[in-house]
């Protein structure tokens, strides 16, 4: 049964540093999903049922160094039929930057769109209603993915993996660490693309780019700052000269110690964007 813990946390003062740095450790034990407020003053975590601990949660917060007093609870949540929960709470038929309608299976008043993408979430992360995802995809659509070999980091649902591949990429590859999101990924491939496509979903983290080093012409990963700059240097590594690296999932304050990462790396900073004070930043690798 896919039974949840659902935990919430409070922080005084509202930090969004701190949020990260909690859900980076969090992630470490096995959380799969996270709901931050804006301000950074509240996060909601969910992990599977098997794998919550509270000496999980009390480990994730004594690794935050950000002084910040945090009152949470956890609460379970029965397995249930998510993609309904999504249906019910969250998902929606959206169209992203003009160009990619991204609806679920049971969606019926889709607006029409160059692309369509289908996406049955379950508690994966990734629909395009995050303005970290919407980002990403503006960035694969004014790049040039065609022929391409892309390697999509953290795929979360798979959208990114999927939208590359729509965009005429000779092979792709997406990497995601946790077991059920990598299940997810590999339906909506199948889903979108069926079962012969370009697409490859591999289960792991930064440790499974070892096969693929120097094989990128783009590298995608909306994941975190904290793990986008501890992984920079092995994102580097699997991408060829020149090739492209765009990175999201962390706020605009957080552009410099990415960019400090990155260039450690040997990447070169070409551009950034920017939506509801998320950041997406290009580089280059030299």
């Amino acid at each position: 049964m896919n039974d949840y813990y659902k935990v919430d946390f409070v922080l005084s003062p509202a930090d969004n540093d701190a949020c990260d740095l909690i859900a980076a450790s969090l992630a470490d034990e096995g959380y799969e999903s996270f709901e931050p407020a804006d301000d950074g003053s509240a996060m909601t975590a969910y992990v599977p049922a098997a794998q919550y601990t509270q000496a999980g949660v009390e480990n994730a917060l004594a690794e935050c160094v950000i002084p910040v007093d945090v009152r949470w609870s956890a609460a379970f949540v029965e397995g249930r039929d998510w993609n309904s929960e999504w249906e019910r709470n969250y998902f929606k038929p959206i169209v992203v930057a003009g160009q990619v309608a991204v609806h679920s299976s049971f969606h019926t008043d889709v607006p029409p769109a160059r692309f369509d993408i289908v996406i049955d979430p379950r508690m994966a992360f990734g629909t395009g209603h995050h303005a970290t995802t919407t980002l990403m995809m503006q960035s694969l659509l004014e790049g040039d993915a065609s022929g391409r070999t892309v390697i999509d980091m953290g795929t979360g649902t798979g959208i990114l993996a999927i939208l590359a591949a729509m965009l005429g990429a000779r092979e792709v590859t997406g990497i995601e660490i946790d077991p059920f999101a990598a299940a997810n990924a590999v339906d909506n491939v199948a889903l979108n693309l069926g079962d012969t496509s370009c697409v490859h979903i591999v289960e792991g983290d930064a440790s499974a780019l070892a096969p693929l080093a120097g094989s990128a012409d783009i590298f995608l990963a909306n994941i975190n700052r904290n793990i986008i700059t501890a992984d920079v240097a092995a994102y580097a590594a699997a991408m060829k000269p020149g090739a492209r690296l765009t990175v999201s999932g962390f706020y605009v304050d957080d552009r410099d110690i990415v960019a400090a990462a990155a260039k450690a790396s040997g990447l070169e900073l070409q551009s950034v964007a920017e939506l509801d004070n998320w950041s997406s930043m290009t580089f280059i690798l030299k």
